[in-house]
């Protein structure tokens, strides 16, 4: 296999990639009844777009280059956007407890334990 055969399926393996994100957004969409943009269409996009920049380097393309690279930045600040959703959907992941609060609680706790015991 020739080099500019590989080449050509980077290309291909990233457009078909990048054509994916389209076919998973519209099943998304279907059975919603509605127009959603789900994460995976975020992720094919960011995955694709690469593969198409890469190949589009190569190439020497600017016109591809600067197409592909401002994808890139949407890309990533949509799933920035959806990570920080999902943070804020789950709350926080510690108590907002001070540390005195929290020292005094183990403290308390432990105190327990060892009248319980009979250590203490």
């Amino acid at each position: 296999m020739t080099t500019f055969v590989q080449w050509q399926i980077v290309g291909f393996v990233g457009q078909a990639i990048f054509t994916a994100r389209f076919l998973v957004q519209w099943v998304a969409s279907e059975k919603k009844r509605d127009s959603v943009v789900p994460v995976a269409f975020w992720w094919l996009s960011l995955v694709g777009g690469l593969n198409l920049l890469v190949y589009a380097i190569h190439r020497q393309d600017p016109v591809f280059i600067v197409g592909q690279s401002m994808g890139m930045v949407v890309y990533v600040r949509n799933l920035m956007l959806v990570a920080k959703r999902r943070r804020r959907a789950n709350g926080p992941t510690m108590p907002q407890h001070s540390m005195p609060e929290r020292v005094e609680g183990i403290k308390a706790s432990l105190g327990r334990e060892l009248s319980g015991a009979g250590l203490r």
